[in-house]
């Protein structure tokens, strides 16, 4: 057995050279056509298996479509795997389609359906996404100055670009 150092070694080469292989490497028309990105790499403790979970931008179709087409590659990528990383075994690999991302869309969705729906019954305005307005009190949120590690603010460079800078401390007079 691997200790889980050395895991998480090949399963970031892994994911590496896999990466590699979707760029350059693979090319079967399912998956050059299709937008793939590896969002996680799997290896079993003993170096064996190896699972890498796949995102793919499309509709169901083009996903399904994209992940047979990684499926009918993967001896490719495990020969590919043996000779790049050069491990004693190299493992079995097989592909998984992700929906983390797909999953947490539709969460973000969903809740902020439900805070459109909550401001509707309370009688209130959605607040604009990029405004700095506090919706529980409908006014402005004074963000505090920057300051660095003396404590005083940054300095500012003005719109002539020269900059301003606040008085220096008694002890660096």
């Amino acid at each position: 057995m691997a200790d889980s150092r050395r895991v998480e070694r090949v399963a970031a080469l892994i994911r590496r050279e896999a990466s590699e292989m979707l760029l350059h490497g693979i090319r079967d028309l399912r998956v050059v056509e299709g937008m793939v990105s590896i969002t996680r790499v799997d290896v079993a403790r003993d170096l064996q298996h190896c699972r890498i979970h796949v995102s793919v931008f499309g509709n169901e179709a083009e996903r399904q479509s994209t992940l047979a087409g990684l499926r009918a590659a993967a001896p490719y990528v495990k020969g590919e795997l043996g000779r790049r990383l050069k491990l004693r075994r190299t493992p079995e690999v097989t592909f998984s389609l992700d929906r983390g991302l797909e999953e947490g869309t539709n969460v973000l969705g969903l809740l902020e359906r439900l805070e459109a729906e909550r401001l509707d019954r309370a009688g209130h305005e959605p607040a604009d996404p990029g405004s700095d307005a506090d919706p529980a009190h409908g006014s402005a949120v004074e963000l505090p100055a920057a300051a660095g590690a003396n404590g005083q603010p940054f300095s500012q460079a003005g719109h002539d670009g020269s900059e301003s800078s606040p008085e220096p401390r008694p002890e660096e007079r």
